[in-house]
């Protein structure tokens, strides 16, 4: 396998175009948005220059990594030689099925489809292809670069082989590849998601404020970051969408997002890429300013 075509060139598909070309892959990376392409260039050489100050990857590494990324605005052109594509669009069904569509009819027909969803089934997206049995999610952590895990997960009819051939190339970006199986939320937002809803219920029930709420979390068991600063990061509009999933997935009532949550997102405080969520942000960074509308 060589040649891995990524679709989108947002936050998750740039990461994955950089893991991919910095392990000696030829990348073509897609967008519809030439301005997204350009800026998803100049965010992975910026992220390979931290590689490189931090001593992690050498200046020729950091050449050859930037010279196995190419980029394209169309799927026909772009996946026609692919033997992997990853899809890493937002986060929703219709676009997601729309592509995969798309993909099946370019993609040559012996190359695995992977999508990077974080929590629409792999079954449903694999059923609008001819070829399920080559479609496999992908679920990569962000930031991609940095996070070691890679959550893969198995559609009903996804073949063994494919599986074992998607292991094998996580192991061989450095990765730690977890199979798990397509249920709402597979392993990992499962899991995640309603603690981040019980969190933000946490605030909204006025048991604690942003701040303690993320201090306990953080010093009493031992979380990098608290679920609210968190839910700022993933983005508020991308948490109800899961927390979404899985109330339909499973149809029960614990999974109903919170009021807060969805109030915030109407009114699009999404979190660090709109400047305000549970915290503030500065302006284009993911750096605290203060507390925001929640502090006392």
């Amino acid at each position: 396998m060589q040649q891995i075509a990524v679709i989108g060139a947002g936050t998750m598909g740039n990461g994955i175009a950089h893991v991919f070309a910095q392990n000696g892959f030829k990348v073509n990376l897609i967008d519809v948005s030439a301005p997204a392409l350009e800026k998803a260039l100049q965010t992975i050489d910026k992220n390979l220059e931290r590689q490189l100050t931090k001593g992690t990857i050498t200046e020729e590494i950091r050449q050859q990594t930037l010279q196995q990324i190419t980029t394209c605005t169309d799927i026909p052109n772009g996946v026609r030689s692919a033997d992997l594509v990853v899809e890493a669009a937002t986060e929703n069904t219709d676009l997601k099925l729309k592509i995969f569509r798309e993909l099946d009819q370019h993609a040559p027909a012996g190359a695995i489809l992977a999508t990077n969803t974080s929590s629409i089934s792999i079954t449903k997206i694999a059923a609008v292809t001819q070829r399920p049995d080559k479609v496999i999610g992908m679920h990569f952590m962000n930031p991609v670069p940095v996070m070691k895990l890679v959550e893969i997960i198995n559609g009903y009819a996804t073949d063994k082989a494919v599986t074992a051939v998607i292991v094998a190339l996580s192991e061989q970006l450095g990765k730690v590849p977890c199979v798990v199986n397509d249920y709402p939320g597979f392993v990992a937002n499962r899991i995640l998601m309603p603690m981040i809803n019980e969190a933000i219920y946490t605030l909204y029930e006025g048991v604690a404020g942003v701040a303690e709420i993320d201090t306990v979390m953080k010093l009493g068991m031992a979380h990098p970051m608290g679920p609210l600063q968190l839910a700022d990061f993933i983005g508020l509009d991308v948490c109800l969408s899961i927390m979404r999933v899985l109330q339909d997935g499973f149809g029960n009532p614990k999974y109903a997002p919170c009021p807060l949550l969805v109030n915030m997102v109407t009114a699009g405080y999404l979190g660090a890429k709109t400047g305000e969520g549970f915290y503030k942000y500065e302006k284009g960074s993911k750096e605290l300013v203060v507390s925001g509308r929640f502090s006392s």
